[in-house]
């Protein structure tokens, strides 16, 4: 007599064993040491710096392997300037959305007005560094920047976008080879694999990054030194939250997805950026689910690292309202001509400082310096605050980098909509970036 066996119930995951409720716990715990003991919290620095440091170690394999491989396997070579013809039309269209709408919510709130600072009184040696460095970044500069010295200088040196440059020509030369480049291709498509387990690898360490990246923040700065700038902060939060739901929200639904379906989708690399106040520390496991939600290879690979450079939402939203702050909480009233100036001038800096650290900061120094009514001193102002503020940017900018991504793709008939409905549904294990998280329910 056979007896019937019952399948063997599958069993859900205790919380704790999630990644991203691992990160939230160690933010928690970050922001408690660096509250109540902040020199023990500043001493945790080297821990978000090494997590940091890991993943950009990983960055150069995975933009080059992936952008190599997508454009090498491609049989029609047009649809590479197609893909980045439309991301570039997409990013430059949104980026300045971003500052028109920083724009408006800086002269409506006026966050700085009623301070009275007298521009003579403002430090600015604790800002001089930022205003050097931004008269070196012109537009120029940036784009000669990013043809390498050598090939090899790019990888050694970890410049996403001189990598970006390599990976493209790298993958023509490959799929314009034909059959003699297919052995390469095969070997560079098996080492794929690995490397992206490798990424899965290293996400075990984001809760140790966040704690270290969290604790040091609150330590340093504490929590209090954003008290008497609380509503630039406050209206920076809500024009980013304003532009991720609505603007960003508007995009995705004519898409066809939801944008609290991918927030949640990416919530574990919202955290690790919430943490480390990086979005490059997100940036390998974002590329790697975007693949998992259904977008190509090349279109993932060409659109999301030159959206690190090219599609700064969070970083144009900043710099428009942190110079009106300034303007206006040392008396000057910036005419509309001025303020379109602003714009135009904040449009081309964004550019020019991509992928230097420190790049918001630098980007609006750049800004101040071609705008002479308002003092570059005035930075020392914001100062203060501009690490909790960079946590928002960061976060936005990689909001806005996955929508840019899925949106592209989708143009290009390069979108699997099942897929994608898949994952956003929760319903793809293979999307998660976490190990924890396996692809197959028995065990």
């Amino acid at each position: 007599m056979l007896i019937s066996q019952t399948a063997k119930p599958i069993r859900k995951q205790p919380f704790y064993r999630h990644l991203y409720a691992q990160v939230i716990l160690a933010i928690v715990a970050g922001i408690t040491l660096g509250h109540f003991w902040p020199e023990a919290g500043t001493a945790m620095k080297p821990l978000g710096d090494a997590f940091i440091k890991l993943v950009k170690m990983i960055i150069v394999p995975v933009i080059f392997l992936t952008v190599s491989t997508g454009i090498g396997s491609m049989s029609d070579l047009g649809k590479v300037g197609r893909v980045v013809g439309k991301s570039m039309v997409y990013f430059l269209f949104f980026s300045t959305l971003a500052l028109m709408i920083g724009l408006c919510v800086g002269n409506i709130a006026q966050p700085g007005a009623g301070l009275n600072i007298d521009p003579a009184t403002l430090d600015g040696a604790a800002v001089q560094g930022y205003a050097d460095h931004a008269h070196e970044s012109t537009l120029v500069g940036f784009l000669l920047s990013i043809i390498p010295n050598t090939m090899m200088g790019a990888f050694s040196e970890g410049n996403i976008l001189q990598v970006l440059f390599i990976a493209v020509l790298f993958g023509l030369a490959l799929a314009s080879a034909g059959e003699p480049g297919k052995p390469v291709l095969e070997f560079l498509q098996a080492v794929t694999a690995p490397i992206f387990k490798l990424v899965s690898i290293l996400m075990n360490a984001a809760p140790i990054g966040a704690f270290g990246g969290m604790a040091f923040t609150v330590g340093q700065y504490g929590v209090g030194s954003i008290a008497n700038l609380v509503k630039l902060v406050i209206a920076f939060y809500f024009t980013a939250f304003f532009f991720v739901v609505v603007v960003l929200g508007a995009v995705a639904r004519f898409n066809g997805f939801s944008i609290f379906s991918l927030l949640r989708y990416i919530k574990e690399e919202l955290l690790v950026v919430l943490g480390t106040s990086s979005s490059e520390a997100a940036l390998p496991s974002l590329m790697q689910k975007m693949e998992a939600a259904g977008a190509t290879k090349s279109v993932v690979g060409l659109v999301i690292p030159t959206g690190y450079s090219f599609n700064l939402d969070g970083t144009n939203i900043y710099m428009t309202m942190a110079v009106l702050f300034i303007a206006q909480a040392v008396g000057i009233d910036l005419s509309l001509g001025e303020q379109v100036v602003l714009l135009l001038v904040a449009m081309l800096s964004s550019k020019g400082a991509a992928g230097i650290t420190g790049a918001g900061f630098i980007t609006l120094a750049a800004t101040l310096s071609v705008v002479p009514s308002v003092p570059v001193a005035g930075m020392a102002l914001i100062l203060g605050v501009d690490r909790f503020m960079s946590e928002c940017r960061a976060l936005t900018n990689l909001v806005g980098n996955a929508v840019a991504c899925l949106v592209v793709a989708r143009w290009e008939g390069e979108l699997d909509e099942d897929r994608l409905r898949a994952a956003l549904s929760g319903n793809a294990g293979a999307g998660s970036s976490s190990p924890q998280q396996p692809e197959t329910a028995s065990e």
